[in-house]
């Protein structure tokens, strides 16, 4: 039976892969996958992680460009007003929070950047690189569903990308706000799909001429 949103033409239409893909990963740095972290205990952020490793060591074998991204402060000043108490004391520069999880990132590949605000794009270097790789859909990986995860799918949105999000690579505290974000945005601004969607396509583009160097 058709919902109230279908009925008013939300998610009709499908967006769709394009020609030149990136993976972006939001925030999977060890304060959000390592247990030991009041925000790293969540089995829905630990399985993303996992699913993550596999599309990106994909994307990395075909030479399609990877971004990440990892949240941190330089002092209290430049905290925001994040209403998540832990947020406030131990994520600073080089706080072990703020190391990036070893499954998901590679050095010599990824180009990686720090962000203190929700989205991936706000005030960082990402649009200047997707730019030079020429970059026309953009694939979002990484937690949480609800928060950053959402506030970069939408500016990927309003940036004017293709945008895809494989369900199984992101994550959140709980597993209601995870679908119930994913479904709205899958509405609006984005196809959701699965990992396994994104390495059929990976596979089917072949791999991806280098632009200039990173």
């Amino acid at each position: 039976m058709a919902d109230k949103y279908s009925e008013a033409t939300f998610g009709a239409r499908t967006v769709g892969f394009g020609q030149r893909p990136a993976v972006v990963v939001v925030d999977f740095q060890k304060g959000f996958t390592d247990p030991q972290f009041e925000l790293g205990r969540s089995p829905y952020v630990h399985k993303a992680v996992e699913q993550t490793s596999t599309l990106l060591k994909a994307a990395r074998a075909l030479n399609v460009p990877v971004a990440s991204c990892r949240v941190g402060w330089g002092s209290e000043k430049d905290i925001g007003y994040w209403k998540i108490a832990c947020l406030h004391t131990g994520w600073f520069y080089g706080d072990p929070t703020t190391e990036m999880d070893e499954r998901v990132y590679d050095p010599t590949y990824d180009f990686n950047f720090w962000k203190n605000a929700p989205s991936i794009f706000f005030a960082t270097p990402l649009m200047s690189f997707l730019t030079k790789q020429c970059v026309d859909t953009v694939i979002v990986t990484g937690c949480n569903t609800s928060g950053c995860v959402r506030a970069s799918i939408v500016d990927a949105f309003s940036y004017g990308y293709r945008v895809i999000v494989p369900e199984d690579c992101c994550g959140d505290v709980d597993v209601g706000p995870h679908q119930s974000n994913l479904t709205d945005c899958g509405r609006r601004y984005c196809d959701v799909v699965n990992s396994a969607d994104v390495l059929a396509y990976f596979k089917q583009l072949g791999p991806q001429k280098r632009m200039a160097a990173e």
